[in-house]
């Protein structure tokens, strides 16, 4: 067996594999501070990229972006979201998610409607 060989071993993947997340660690660590990833951050994520999809909220250059296609989609997913966790979620999870359903599929109604 090369060299090469022994890389590519499980022992081998599992010590490259170590080693790039604690590059991708520290990597990390030099960036700026934003608050660590939980299930309403995602879930806030999510609704912020939609309401860009609708034009509500503009890009980091103050440009409008409006496909409603592409929202309904994020909406949709959102929505799925919902289903595949019910009943795994905290009452403050759940809350968060039921608003942030009903405040863009009211956004997405009036946005169809305006055109």
């Amino acid at each position: 067996m090369s060299s090469d060989d022994n890389d590519r071993s499980p022992d081998g993947e599992a010590a490259e594999f170590d080693q790039n997340l604690d590059a991708y660690n520290n990597a990390v660590s030099k960036q700026r501070k934003i608050p660590p990833i939980d299930f309403n951050t995602f879930i806030l994520s999510l609704s912020t990229s939609a309401l860009m999809q609708l034009g509500e909220v503009t890009d980091p250059e103050n440009r409008s972006l409006v496909d409603v296609g592409l929202a309904q989609q994020t909406i949709d997913l959102i929505g799925l979201l919902e289903e595949k966790t019910r009943g795994n979620l905290t009452g403050e999870e759940e809350r968060l998610l039921h608003q942030v359903l009903f405040d863009l599929r009211m956004c997405f109604v009036k946005k169809c409607k305006d055109k």
